[in-house]
């Protein structure tokens, strides 16, 4: 761990040297899932000690991108295959953003349970079971759909419900810790949910689950109806699994940050520094600005 932190702080000596004069901030995107916002801000605390102001910017992620686009926000430090995959390869192609490179972690985003929801519906993982145990998931008897619940990034899930007639309505949340308070909320009264979920993530340390077994997703699912079980409609797969996860940076960056460039491509995050980081904020309630020492300090 020292020597990662040793290497992090000759990086930005070398940023002090350049820009210690420079009046201009570097402007952070803060987004709606708490591993995100804490590495931002511990990166921040980093370049902000190295004399370089910093502001941080509260941003969705479709928003985001025009930002990055325009040098609005200067980097992203995580860019999530299964949901971002798109805009982010667009904008690269077109030599509007800069790919930085690709972590160590790999990932997965899908839907989930926690583990004690299988001895109420024993067919679980496999996704059929979902229809099969679909009163397990009512928010009343009386309703005719289970609930999903699912959060504010794209990542197809209407379209599977459709292409693989799965009989559930989606309860979309508006960020990561409102999906936390309704997990906790079934899990105190060990109630069945589902809902979205990613790793790594806080979850795989402290509350054990499983994601719901789809269809195996290959590139075609999502784009050629006459592949997988529905003729008719794309998505009838799950989400990749083993995503990569990305750092993203605006030209502008680049260009009058050559310095802040270099440490940034130069951060490489291993699965348990996400979950770590995550569990700072939904474990820890560690919700204000975190100084760069207790995080690092979790980063082993």
């Amino acid at each position: 761990m020292m020597k990662i932190v040793f290497g992090l702080f000759l990086i930005v000596l070398a940023c002090f040297r350049c820009y210690s004069f420079s009046q201009e901030q570097i402007s952070i995107p803060l987004n709606e899932w708490s591993s995100q916002r804490v590495v931002s801000r511990a990166l921040g605390k980093i370049i902000g000690d190295s004399g370089i102001p910093v502001e941080y910017i509260e941003i969705s992620v479709e928003d985001q991108w025009g930002a990055l686009k325009r040098g609005k926000i200067h980097f992203q430090i995580e860019v999530w295959e299964p949901s971002m995959k798109q805009p982010f390869d667009n904008l690269v192609a077109k030599n509007e953003i800069i790919e930085m490179g690709t972590h160590e972690a790999t990932v997965i985003e899908d839907w989930w349970y926690p583990n004690y929801v299988k001895k109420y519906c024993p067919t679980l993982p496999k996704w059929t079971a979902l229809n099969q145990c679909i009163a397990l998931f009512k928010k009343k008897p009386t309703d005719s759909k289970g609930v999903y619940y699912g959060g504010p990034w794209g990542y197809g899930d209407a379209d599977i419900i459709r292409a693989l007639n799965i009989n559930f309505e989606i309860n979309r949340l508006a960020n990561g810790m409102e999906l936390w308070k309704q997990l906790e909320l079934a899990r105190e009264k060990e109630q069945p949910i589902v809902l979205l979920n990613w790793s790594p993530n806080w979850t795989d340390k402290f509350a054990q689950g499983t994601f719901i077994q789809f269809p195996e997703y290959e590139e075609q699912c999502e784009i050629n109806p006459d592949w997988g079980l529905n003729k008719e409609y794309i998505k009838d797969c799950g989400n990749q699994k083993h995503g990569w996860l990305k750092k993203a940076a605006s030209h502008a960056l680049k260009q009058n940050y050559h310095c802040v460039f270099q440490f940034i491509e130069q951060v490489n995050l291993t699965k348990e520094m996400i979950v770590d980081a995550s569990s700072l904020v939904v474990v820890d309630k560690l919700n204000g600005p975190c100084n760069v020492f207790c995080v690092t300090a979790k980063f082993k």
